[in-house]
């Protein structure tokens, strides 16, 4: 077994292609899933939702309302002043289903069926139609949100493991983790209208893929190798790659579209803090690498741009980035492995 099948073996075991995704509009919550429990956990006093629509690997957390990523399809309802009020959707890798959890009275609808292993989901801008990766049956399954009916799948690569919607909801860009590929579907006709080679074993999560606010590039981790290709929408070329850290598994792009941090796993062995790196999307340079948690598995940016959280699958804790100093100015204890 190569040393991708290896990371990938692992972040199976936690459950790590699991991406649950939120849809709502507004808050200063952040809900953290958690494998061991199986179980959304609220966390609050943390002042802002998470931009990020999707992250990988497993519990990650998706509070943010985004529009031009992630749907807010939740809204405010009376007396919920200062509580993210919205749908979250929890994919289940075991039984191929996805379950839509109401945040503000906890209720667990029946779940929706959909492809084999389901890992990252993504919300078109209006909310409308939400996007599962499938990651055994080379897939995605596209939910109508008000009906929770599923359309016919749509067949893309080979283990697509990460799913990101342009902000102008025309365009999914899936990647595919075992054959190094990105399937381009547009979401008019549900057909894949372009599929672009990368050439590296891709992120084995779903955050490893982002779309800037202007939708005119698409960022890539590149697991396998250590760094992060940019695709450029309007031609399908894309860059030389960026080197990073020690097998990136996740990627964010902060609102003004000014940097991307990616999360840097590590060596896979647990007992070594990981990093982010950050770079300016203008130029492609790297900064210094952050250190982290060990295993930092996803990271999401405040709608603000001002932090940067950093679930660490093994030390159970969240790293919170001041983006502004690039420091570590708190690290908060949570459950056992912490994924999104």
């Amino acid at each position: 077994m190569g040393e991708i099948e290896d990371q990938l073996a692992r972040l199976a075991a936690h459950r790590a292609a699991q991406v649950p995704a939120f849809s709502m509009a507004t808050a200063d919550e952040l809900v953290v899933r958690r494998r061991s429990t199986r179980r959304a956990r609220l966390v609050y006093a943390i002042a802002a939702c998470l931009v990020v629509g999707l992250v990988i690997g497993g519990w990650f957390l998706l509070s943010g309302s985004r529009s031009s990523v992630i749907a807010p399809a939740g809204r405010r309802g009376a007396g919920e002043a200062g509580r993210c009020v919205g749908t979250a959707y929890v994919p289940n890798a075991g039984d191929g289903t996805v379950s839509v959890i109401t945040t503000a009275s906890g209720v667990v609808s029946a779940p929706i069926t959909v492809g084999k292993h389901p890992g990252a989901v993504a919300f078109t801008p209006d909310g409308t139609r939400a996007y599962v990766a499938n990651t055994d049956d080379d897939t995605v399954s596209v939910i109508t949100t008000a009906t929770g009916a599923v359309s016919a799948p749509i067949a893309v690569g080979k283990a697509p493991v990460g799913v990101a919607v342009t902000p102008d909801g025309t365009h999914v860009y899936v990647t595919n983790g075992n054959d190094g590929t990105v399937s381009v579907i547009t979401t008019a006709t549900g057909l894949v209208s372009a599929t672009i080679t990368i050439g590296n074993a891709l992120a084995a999560s779903g955050p490893g893929v982002a779309v800037t606010p202007d939708g005119k590039h698409v960022y890539v981790a590149n697991l396998s190798v250590g760094t992060v290709s940019v695709i450029t929408t309007a031609t399908g070329v894309v860059s030389a790659p960026i080197t990073v850290g020690t097998h990136p598994s996740a990627v964010a792009i902060t609102p003004d579209g000014k940097y991307a941090y990616v999360a840097d796993y590590g060596d896979g062995t647990g007992t070594v803090d990981g990093t982010v790196s950050v770079i300016t999307t203008a130029t492609g340079v790297v900064s210094a690498p952050i250190t982290v948690g060990k295993s930092p598995v996803v990271v999401a940016i405040t709608p603000d741009g001002k932090h940067a959280y950093v679930p660490n699958l093994d030390d159970g804790t969240v790293s919170v980035i001041t983006t502004a100093t690039g420091v570590v100015s708190a690290t908060i204890t949570v459950g056992t492995a912490p994924s999104a």
